[in-house]
């Protein structure tokens, strides 16, 4: 596959997936999510590889998430080979691959750029570096790995608080509530992930794998929630006035009117 929307390289034993598109804030696409899906099989099947950085072009952005413009625009994510939105796959591949999975968040993680952060095994921020969610606020979910699996991970009280209050939290906050694993100067993050991605390929890669699928089994019924959830949204998102809503006051630069939508 070319690539456009992602950057794949090898260094050593260590694979760099980068999200390159710094002009939408590096915001995924159906496309993009396509190609990310192929470079993580690429560095699942090459033997050399043995841990796997996944980050963000430029400065401003990890990834924030599912490209609202494009949806506004559009209605939906826009085309692919394989003629779907493979977001649930990409979550599912980035917990299977046998292979560490290290976060390496250059600037915003928001959204579900902030859940593949999540999903990933390890973080490593710069200390410019935000966190948080969007998602009640542009009329979008992940009622899947986004919220269950993340509640593993910092709670059940820090997980609803993140979703339902939509906020952007700092480095340090995320670091003491167990998101990330270290924070670093933003001058010295992807030679910092590259360090600890080497400390790990020293390891025994048959030990990493039975690890990597013991932590995973723990949560891997939330797969099915995140099957339904992905059902959901795709009907919330597509198939409701509220959902439009979301998408074109975010294009138009408003506040959504979500209070004639409220639940009964």
């Amino acid at each position: 596959m070319d690539y456009e929307d992602i950057d794949y390289t090898v260094e050593g034993p260590t694979a760099i997936i980068t999200m390159n598109r710094p002009h939408r804030y590096n915001a995924f696409r159906a496309k993009t999510v396509e190609e990310m899906i192929n470079a993580f099989r690429r560095a699942w099947a090459d033997n050399g590889v043995q841990t796997v950085i996944l980050t963000g072009a430029g400065e401003k952005a990890f990834c924030t998430g599912g490209d609202v413009k494009q949806r506004a625009e559009t209605g939906d994510y826009g085309p692919s080979e394989s003629g779907m939105f493979e977001i649930g796959n990409l979550h599912k591949t980035i917990r299977d691959i046998p292979k560490p999975v290290i976060a390496a968040v250059n600037g915003l993680a928001i959204g579900g750029g902030h859940v593949l952060h999540v999903l990933c095994d390890l973080t490593i921020a710069a200390d410019t570096a935000r966190f948080g969610q969007s998602g009640p606020k542009v009329g979008s979910f992940d009622a899947g790995f986004g919220s269950a699996f993340l509640a593993r991970v910092v709670g059940e009280k820090r997980a609803r608080e993140i979703w339902y209050l939509c906020r952007q939290y700092d480095a340090e906050t995320a670091e003491r509530w167990g998101l990330v694993n270290w924070v670093v100067p933003a001058a010295d993050l992807l030679d910092e992930a590259k360090k600890i991605a080497a400390e790990i390929a020293e390891k025994s890669p048959t030990t990493l794998r039975f690890l990597k699928q013991s932590f995973n089994a723990d949560t891997d019924h939330q797969a099915g929630l995140s099957n339904l959830a992905m059902s959901a949204l795709d009907l919330f998102t597509h198939h409701t006035e509220e959902g439009a809503e979301g998408a074109r006051a975010f294009a138009e630069k408003r506040m959504p009117e979500f209070n004639k939508f409220a639940a009964i």
